[in-house]
């Protein structure tokens, strides 16, 4: 049996009960929220490591809900299914988009990777503790405004720190330009949207001067993500 706790927020009954049964048949420990307000409510009294969201839901939309789930895995469930909806969504936070109809084993196929990919399936999550940021083999320490890769350490400015501190606590998630400027704008009030390439452009390259990998990917039409390896 898994600890890992899924949110369901689907009005439509029938939707949520099938993935419910779906998922508690995969030893996961599911909630359900039926609208916007009782999804916050639920987050209030402890936070899932995964979240299924309907975008049509009654009161506050799923658009809506969606920006304040930050740091939380999240796969949109929608009807919708042009590119642009999609994009938005992901530059808005999701981690995945999935169409409805779907297909349910793909979806908990889904869901697994997710999981695996961030680390909380392996018990390897990237973690922060007193400015400290560690996922995989690199160490952030954001007071210092250093990152450590095996025995090299790496000088970085206060923006660069904050900049990866973002990308390696969400490892293989690409991370939209508006959510890293939005998440920094208050400790890092210089970095611009017209700067911030300029800024990532400097953390990829003192990172790859250490192992001669290139540790960020620039993710067309979205953003930016971190390998770990």
């Amino acid at each position: 049996m898994n600890d890992y706790r899924i949110m369901i927020v689907e009005d439509d009954v029938n939707i949520g009960n099938m993935l419910q049964e779906a998922l508690e048949l995969e030893s996961y420990t599911v909630s359900r929220a039926y609208s916007g307000t009782e999804a916050l409510m639920l987050l209030e009294k402890g936070r899932p490591d995964l979240i299924l969201l309907d975008l049509m839901l009654p009161g506050m939309s799923g658009e809506e809900l969606i920006t304040k789930f930050e740091g939380i895995l999240t796969i949109v469930l929608s009807a919708k299914s042009d590119i642009d909806s999609k994009i938005n969504l992901l530059k808005k936070g999701a981690c995945d988009y999935v169409t409805k109809p779907f297909v349910l084993s793909e979806l908990l196929a889904r869901i697994e990777a997710h999981l695996r990919l961030m680390g909380t399936a392996s018990g390897n999550a990237p973690s922060q503790n007193d400015g400290i940021v560690r996922a995989g083999k690199f160490m952030l320490d954001t007071n210092l405004m250093t990152v450590t890769i095996g025995d090299e350490e790496v000088n970085l400015t206060r923006t660069e720190a904050a900049i990866l501190s973002i990308l390696m606590l969400n490892p293989g998630r690409p991370i939209g330009r508006s959510t890293i400027l939005d998440r920094i704008s208050d400790s890092t009030p210089d970095c611009t949207e017209r700067s911030l390439k300029q800024h990532i452009s400097n953390v990829r390259k003192k990172l790859q001067q250490v192992d001669n990998i290139d540790h960020i990917e620039a993710i067309y039409g979205i953003g930016f993500q971190f390998h770990e390896s």
